[in-house]
């Protein structure tokens, strides 16, 4: 199959990439940069020039391919809700490239978008978050309308030694407020799963996955909030200290409106679908090695 991927240089795009070449797909990388388009070339994927913003681009990427998964975003979370913006027509553009044909596309979420307190949020669980990423759902929802093979991956912290997510803005803050902090008392979880293990998953839903099915890259269903603050404390060196929810927004800023969420998610459903079982370290352990 040749798959179009945005945000194919990326930290999850350019494991999707490996992930397909290794199973014998063809890979038509989306990239914005020079330096992009090489590290394309170098991983063995074709390259297609352009950006999110480039709509025509994107229609002209997913109508030279047999299939699409978008990976890509723009994280730039001052602007939160006008990047997700970007995000639906984006969406919508690759959608109206395959409206008709049965070709697949797999867009990208997050668990944190379906809120259900007091339980593990499920794949069956739709958007219902105020968080402006339900845009992209929506956007999901509105081509699968239209006759596009749409599926939605939902992510969780996506994490290697290197990079997690939104944890990796947590020690940002950490590092530049000389503390590391958790909202009340901290055990508030967040789901996580392996960059690989991620990877893995995208390549089963475009090759498996059904038409308007979400799925959830879930491997721990929920870590603590105190245990990862923990972790960056002793690894910055710095003091580990609860903030209450009034203290949150001047310690954590943008983050504030995540670092109290308790948000668990299950992959139950996924797994026995897809057939899909995370074998990666766990989130823990990748903090424990941090780079």
């Amino acid at each position: 199959m040749r798959v179009f991927v945005t945000g194919a240089s990326g930290f999850i795009g350019s494991a999707v990439v490996d992930e397909l070449i290794t199973a014998g797909h063809q890979v038509l990388g989306f990239a914005r940069s020079d330096a992009a388009a090489a590290s394309l070339f170098a991983a063995g994927a074709d390259v297609h020039r352009g950006s999110l913003e480039d709509l025509d681009s994107l229609r002209s990427g997913a109508a030279a391919a047999d299939g699409v998964i978008h990976t890509a975003f723009i994280h730039d979370f001052s602007k939160f809700a006008e990047i997700c913006e970007t995000d639906r027509r984006a969406i919508e553009a690759l959608g109206a490239a395959l409206a008709g044909s049965d070709r697949p596309l797999v867009v990208t979420s997050g668990t944190g978008v379906a809120h259900t307190p007091g339980r593990l949020t499920t794949e069956e669980d739709a958007p219902n978050s105020p968080i402006p990423r339900v845009a992209s759902e929506q956007a999901a929802a509105s081509v699968g309308a239209q006759g596009v093979r749409v599926s939605v991956m939902r992510l969780p912290q996506v994490h290697d030694p290197v990079k997690q997510g939104l944890i990796t803005y947590l020690i940002d803050v950490a590092r530049e407020k000389g503390v590391s902090a958790y909202v009340g008392d901290g055990l508030n979880r967040w789901p996580a799963v392996h960059r690989l293990d991620a990877a893995r998953l995208y390549r089963l839903a475009l090759e498996k996955g059904s038409a308007e099915a979400r799925y959830h890259a879930v491997a721990e269903e929920g870590v603590p909030l105190r245990d990862i603050a923990e972790i960056i404390g002793k690894h910055l060196n710095v003091p580990v200290v609860s903030k209450s929810a009034e203290e949150a927004t001047e310690h954590f800023g943008w983050l504030a409106m995540f670092a109290g969420f308790d948000i668990p998610a299950s992959s139950q459903r996924t797994q026995q679908q897809l057939g899909w079982r995370p074998t990666g370290p766990g989130l823990i352990s990748d903090l424990q090695r941090l780079s």
